[in-house]
């Protein structure tokens, strides 16, 4: 659990008190900003001289407060830069190479800044190099505004792309400071590689037939460049890429590039030349364009059936029930489809046909199955396919598929299949762990599902599975070395389809690896050295067929994949519906200037459609299919400015998308280094939430790459605010976030905007990969509700409650009537499977968890100082499979439900319907704290496999007590029940002699 909490700002004394004035001067224009802004010299050549860095991306080794690095690149002398200390760095990224002429550089010009000599050296890179040069020796400068205006002006010379000043030393006392940074030079002779047009061929297509669209690319710079490609995006998403020729300056081509057949519609269409920058140009953002007409596609006579909706009775069926369905079939086309086909529906290894009848054109009939299906636990995905025998030769024979998931018993009904590399066939090295799987010390076995994963190191070698149902797509959880330096690297690994090759799968290490032996949240690196944890991530790929259930699939190390080592963890297929379409009632993001797939940031576009729903003048956000850059929060502008940890959020607005694979925002920039975040914590991308917001059918995929460490750089949230009520949040991906979803804000952060969640409901959520929580709910939050949702690799509690204090009133605000319920949570690398601190009548059911690293699957406490619990909390039909560890220093060990009384008691628990299975210390742990835990009520529990522990354990320094009902406790290394010498704890009734199941 993440606790998102203010600092105290130091004391700034009069020179911060002058600093505010002079922000002031300057907003009016009294005040000079640096003087190198005067007008631009001009070279021998004649080209001008002009200040590169103005507004350019800037990194800070280290911040102090809110004198963020942007503030030295922001063009006024009232904001500045101040390190945590001395040394720092500050390395301002011109996007391209510049020819340098100078580097002037300023403080507050206001006579309240006292003079002061800092040490600076400056260093210079290239854009293809991979490290800095010195192209100034360290000197002292001093900054006086009684001279010059508080501001230096350094002669340099030499081509760079990124310039940096290493200082060492402030004889002021504080660190480093700088008010601006200005690197002045021209932009070095390059190419610069634009779409100035697109057309396709045939200009009114059917949907019979292929399409092909002319790219014109024209190279608008000064040199030639080198030989590139141009994707074509068709509703945002890239539908093909062709080659580009080397072009001189001023030439330009047109490049037909194929995107094949598309269903009846309209489409929008995009280009981006350079789409994987490999040439080095003048400006990298205007590679995009997306032609003013769309693509509009005829449809082509005939019939054409789809699935429109599947129905099972009964509609939530227990484990074990028999279940029927029926099928909704749509005939979209112009010609009646006869009496007679086949439509199938896959559960499991069930099949089950029905007959259609005849459907004319534009009708649709319900189709009932013969047959019924078992239903098993962990929810299930029902596949069904019209025109299953291929009878019809119909117009569009790829949408004949549809896929969803049904709830039963335990777990989230996930709308993929999942299958374990160890399971299948495979030609590597098979990892397995410890029996302690011991965390911390890189160690594949112990981080991978089921405690197993297969390694390939020579080509050739591979992992081979069978598709159990048909899929369009594929998601791959691997681990691949990080980049010698850090920052990870991008390595590809080939995929077969029944022996043939499919495509290149893109693998990543950039948002894994983190080193160090310390177990503090914020204390872990990027910086290669050492011990490291969090060794896998995931990459994704939809894929260009539909590929039957019996596919054989094939993950394979071919020439050309050439990391060091891939490790394969498991592998997800998924039928993935086609974007759904834009709702009559919505307008769309692109009518505020975004554009897919162009690289560049459309975070003002989303905002401003955003706030048009807000004030009432649109009634729905779409977000249309593709992928659509956010490099700043969307949250309501606060013109009273009252600081950067009390954001407004939004509030009654509706954010719609075409799905979680189609409509993707995503960040490149990592948090510390995107500049402009009013509040530190919550990064540059996903949405800040005040009241009444529904957002459904996206994914927010972040840029964070660690949680605290290197200068307390902070991955960012997904979805955070106040919540208030009202807001719905359903079939949302969050993935390279800190926090996922935090709910609730401080009441001290703007009092008169205080509104905890009440009646907030999560559904569909899949979260992946966070350095800290899933979904917390904190500040009160009461009434509210995560169901069927799926969790994996977070890094800290997948899901929590934590009444905390810092809330309006104490004695009734207070987490409660949370409730946890359907949820499926893998592989928390950090903390538990699900945890509540404090609060009452919060209920955690129906979940199952597996492979915690070194937490509980399932925790009940009360450090991180909460409000007291009270009422009744319910852990209930949850299942629990190889949770429990150890941690800090491996000194402490955890069962698969622990309980622990830090501070105040833990009353009125109730822990029943539970299987515990193949923990990694003790089934059921009572920790010694300062607090009872009173009449526990463990009812119909089954407990296995204790492999380092007790079925159920009271600790030394526990206290209260546990009454068993119905309890069966095997295989448990210290024996069923231990009660540890001394300790307080009173176990009434035994475990019952024989299994229950």
């Amino acid at each position: 659990m993440e606790a998102v909490r203010p600092s105290r700002h130091r004391h700034r004394s009069r020179r911060f008190a002058a600093a505010c004035v002079g922000a002031a001067l300057t907003a009016l224009g009294l005040l000079p900003t640096a003087a190198a802004h005067a007008a631009p010299t001009r070279t021998d050549a004649g080209a001008a001289v002009a200040n590169l860095a103005l507004d350019r991306p800037v990194e800070a080794s280290s911040t102090t407060q809110s004198y963020l690095a942007k503030n030295a690149v922001d063009g006024s002398t009232g904001s500045y830069w101040e390190s945590a200390g001395t040394p720092a760095t500050l390395t301002v990224k011109l996007g391209a190479d510049a020819d340098l002429d100078s580097i002037g550089l300023a403080l507050n010009p206001d006579p309240a800044w006292s003079a002061r000599t800092q040490s600076i050296e400056i260093l210079g890179r290239t854009r293809t190099g991979t490290g800095f040069t010195t192209v100034k020796e360290r000197a002292d400068y001093t900054f006086d505004p009684a001279h010059d205006g508080n501001s230096v002006r350094i002669p340099v010379s030499g081509r760079y792309a990124d310039v940096q000043l290493k200082i060492s030393s402030n004889s002021a006392g504080y660190g480093a400071q700088i008010a601006e940074f200005e690197v002045n030079g021209v932009p070095a002779p390059g190419p610069d590689l634009a779409v100035t047009g697109l057309t396709w061929k045939p200009a009114a297509p059917s949907e019979s037939d292929d399409v092909t669209v002319e790219a014109t690319v024209r190279n608008t710079g000064t040199a030639a460049s080198e030989p590139t490609t141009v994707d074509v995006s068709v509703a945002g998403a890239v539908a093909g890429s062709a080659e580009v020729g080397a072009l001189d300056a001023g030439a330009s081509a047109t490049v037909p590039v194929a995107v094949g057949k598309r269903a009846e519609g309209a489409y929008s269409v995009s280009s981006v030349v350079d789409p994987r920058d490999t040439v080095p140009e003048q400006d990298d953002d205007n590679n995009g364009f997306t032609a003013k007409d769309k693509l509009t596609v005829g449809q082509r006579p005939g019939p054409d059936l789809e699935v429109t909706g599947i129905t099972s009775d009964p509609s939530s069926p227990a484990v074990g029930a028999d279940v029927g369905f029926a099928v909704k079939v749509h005939n979209r086309g112009t010609a009646s489809v006869p009496a007679g086909t086949v439509t199938r529906l896959t559960v499991g290894s069930t099949t089950l046909d029905g007959t259609t009848p005849a459907i004319a054109a534009g009708d649709s009939a319900t189709v009932a199955l013969d047959g019924t299906w078992k239903a098993t636990g962990g929810g299930a995905t029902l596949t069904a396919t019209a025109d299953a025998t291929g009878r019809v030769d119909e117009t569009n024979e790829d949408n004949n598929v549809l896929a969803r998931s049904l709830v039963v018993g335990r777990g989230a009904a996930v709308p993929y299949a999942e299958y374990e590399a160890e399971d299948g066939t495979y030609d590597g090295t098979l990892l397995e762990t410890d029996a302690e799987r011991t965390f911390g010390h890189t160690n594949f076995a112990t981080e991978s599902s089921g405690r197993r994963s297969v390694r390939l190191t020579s080509t050739g070698q591979y992992v081979e599975f069978t598709s159990r149902s048909s899929t369009n797509s594929i998601v791959v959880r691997n681990s691949i070395p990080d980049a010698p330096g850090g920052g990870g690297q991008e390595k590809t690994l080939s995929l077969y389809a029944d022996g043939k090759f499919v495509q290149k799968l893109t693998l990543s290490s950039k948002h894994s690896w983190l080193y160090g032996n310390t177990d503090q949240p914020e204390g872990l690196t990027n910086t290669p050295g050492g011990d490291a944890r969090r060794l896998f991530d995931e990459s994704h790929a939809l894929l260009d067929a539909t590929y039957p259930q019996g596919t054989t699939f094939r993950l394979q190390r071919d020439a050309g994949d050439d990391a060091a080592y891939y490790v394969v963890d498991l592998i997800d297929l998924e039928q993935v519906a086609p974007p759904a379409s834009k709702p009559a009632e919505c307008t769309s993001i692109t009518e505020y200037g975004a554009v897919p797939g162009d690289g560049v940031d459309d975070a003002d576009a989303i905002q401003k459609a955003v706030t048009a729903d807000q004030n009432g003048d649109i009634d729905c956000v779409w977000i249309p299919a593709g992928q659509w850059r956010q490099e700043k929060k969307i949250l309501t502008d606060d013109p009273q400015d009252r600081g950067q940890y009390n954001q407004v959020g939004i509030r009654d607005v509706t954010i719609k998308g075409a799905g979680m694979w189609h409509s993707q925002l995503y960040s490149l920039i990592p948090p510390q280094d995107a500049g402009g975040i009013n509040h530190p914590h919550e990064g540059n991308f996903g949405f800040d939430i005040d009241d009444n917001t529904k957002i459904s059918d996206i994914a927010i995929f972040g840029s964070g790459t660690i949680r605290g460490g290197d200068g307390n750089a902070e991955g960012g949230v997904g979805l955070n605010g106040r919540f208030g009520k009202n807001t719905k949040i359903s079939n949302v991906w969050i993935e390279h976030a800190n926090v996922a979803a935090w709910v609730g804000r401080d009441y001290s952060n703007i009092p008169e905007l205080w509104g905890p969640a009440d009646g907030l409901e999560f559904s569909g959520m899949r979260i992946r990969n966070t350095y800290a929580d899933g979904v917390n709910f904190s500040n009160g939050t009461r009434n509210s509700t995560v169901f069927d949702s799926s969790f994996r690799n977070t890094g800290d509690d997948s899901m929590a409650v934590w009444a905390n204090k810092y809330v309006k009133d104490p004695s009734v605000d207070v987490g409660h009537d949370n409730t946890f319920r359907n949820n499926t949570v893998q592989l928390p690398w950090r903390a538990n499977g699900i945890a509540v601190y404090g609060g009452h009548d919060n209920t955690i059911e129906n979940n199952l968890v597996y492979d915690t690293m070194n937490y509980p699957g399932i925790m009940l406490a009360t450090d991180h100082d909460p409000l007291p619990f009270s009422g009744q909390t319910l852990i209930a039909n949850n299942g629990l499979y190889r949770t429990g560890g150890a941690f800090w220093n491996e000194d402490q060990e955890f069962g698969a439900i622990t309980l622990f009384a830090q501070g105040p008691d833990i009353p009125g628990v109730t822990i029943r319907d539970t299987d515990i299975h193949d923990s990694t210390y003790d089934g059921i742990q009572f920790k010694t704290g300062g607090g009872a835990i009173p009449d526990v009520k463990i009812d119909n529990v089954s407990v296995s496999r204790s492999n380092n522990g007790s079925g159920i354990l009271a600790m030394g320094g526990a206290r209260g007590s546990a009454t068993l009902t119905d309890v069966t406790i095997s295989g448990s290394r210290d024996g069923d029940v231990l009660v540890e010498p001394g300790s307080q704890f009173v176990i009434n009734g035994k475990p019952e002699p024989n299994a229950r199941r």
